[in-house]
């Protein structure tokens, strides 16, 4: 793997020796590939991926055939546990364990999507420190600022993805639909270290990520307008966020071009902050909304699937609802960075509201409110999840629906 340009403080790195010619050379030379192969959009998603796999090192273990066969097995199994529970048939095409860096690589397109309008603005920002009479005098050079605005970038989120592949245990783990439509992929080094952390047994644990992750493909799969509507969701609340300009001429300001040490020591958090204003708070609303409907259904129906057949699944149900609630500490950098929080704020009242409905219209009712998404629960319907379930018509089948 080619070495990577400025280092982006990844552990271990060294800055090249300003004293040493050699390092010096080889440093420009890799500062000149980077200026001269940009990529398009506003993040240089080669270094982004480069920087990630980087991160990870040799903390990547193979996949062995005997965890493919467990994998394969415990999603089969888990498929099966959920017939009754949800209506909802399966939506798994192809099941597959990925190592670290196979989750980098098969949910770049989607990281894509929800960074690069937030990292446009980063990089028009930069562009913008250059006063309007010495642009002209620039000329050439100054597509070297968002050159450098879209390095910067993509080597700070290449980190961050690095670190969330560390501990995501599959495809569908923090609730957006990130790999390839109808493939459930679950990441056994993480789940092993995450079970270990349970101290619970890994075969249990393992299956229970299967159920949310093949809960998740039924959703995704089943309901056609879900995946535009959640990132459509992740997108307005993205596209209402502010950057920071002080703190970006402060970070720029700190880059001295004849020591390497100054660009390594970039970083980036704190630069985008949401803007407080009605149509930011609305769009915030409806984020957490849907993140929170996903995962309280997935809650809701594993939960229903696993009650009598798993003997921890209390305990797993609840250190998964932590989980998710709080996020784990790259995710939070992954928000601190990119000003997106991904997280399922009214969590526990959505999966409440989730069961009242199961109670009130049982599944085949419940899950018809996914026909359309002004069916679905508002953030206001949370509060009252016995009279919300009481007060729907009856919804039919999903077949009336079209699902």
């Amino acid at each position: 793997m080619p070495d990577i340009p400025f280092g982006f403080a990844l552990p271990g790195a060294q800055p090249p020796d300003p004293n040493d010619p050699q390092q010096m050379q080889q440093f420009m030379a890799q500062l000149q590939q980077l200026l001269a192969s940009p990529g398009s959009g506003p993040v240089n998603w080669d270094l982004a991926r480069q920087v990630a796999v980087s991160q990870l090192g040799a903390a990547d273990p193979a996949v062995n055939i005997y965890e493919r066969n467990e994998v394969d097995e415990a999603l089969r199994l888990a498929d099966l546990w959920l017939e009754p529970a949800a209506a909802l048939p399966s939506g798994i095409r192809t099941s597959v364990a990925w190592t670290r860096n196979e989750w980098i690589y098969n949910t770049l397109d989607v990281w894509r999507k929800l960074c690069d309008p937030v990292a446009g603005r980063m990089v028009a920002a930069m562009g913008d420190l250059v006063p309007p009479e010495a642009r002209a005098q620039l000329g050439p050079m100054q597509s070297m600022v968002t050159t450098l605005g879209g390095a910067l970038f993509g080597g700070q989120l290449g980190q961050a993805l690095g670190s969330l592949a560390a501990e995501v245990l599959s495809a569908g783990d923090i609730g957006l639909p990130l790999g390839p439509a109808g493939t459930a992929a679950l990441v056994p080094a993480n789940i092993k270290v995450y079970g270990e952390g349970l101290e619970l047994p890994l075969d249990e644990v393992r299956l229970y990520v299967a159920l949310r992750e093949a809960a998740h493909q039924r959703l995704f799969q089943h309901v056609p307008w879900l995946r535009g509507h959640v990132l459509t969701a992740v997108e307005t609340y993205a596209a209402g966020i502010t950057v920071n300009r002080e703190a970006i001429e402060e970070a720029m300001g700190r880059i001295d071009p004849t020591n390497p040490e100054s660009m390594q020591a970039i970083a980036l958090e704190g630069i985008f902050t949401p803007e407080d204003s009605p149509a930011q708070k609305a769009a915030l609303a409806r984020l957490e909304t849907a993140l929170a409907l996903v995962e309280g259904w997935v809650c809701h129906v594993v939960d229903e699937a696993s009650g009598d057949r798993l003997p921890n699944v209390v305990r797993l149900g609840e250190a998964f609802r932590r989980r998710r609630a709080a996020g784990g500490p790259a995710e939070q950098t992954f928000a601190a960075l990119v000003g997106l929080e991904l997280r399922p704020r009214r969590l526990r009242e959505a999966a409440a509201l989730w069961a009242a409905l199961n109670e009130h219209r049982g599944t085949a009712g419940r899950d018809a409110l996914w026909g359309h998404p002004d069916l679905l629960p508002s953030e206001e319907d949370f509060a009252d999840p016995q009279t919300f379930a009481r007060s729907q018509l009856d919804l039919g089948d999903l077949g009336d629906l079209g699902l």
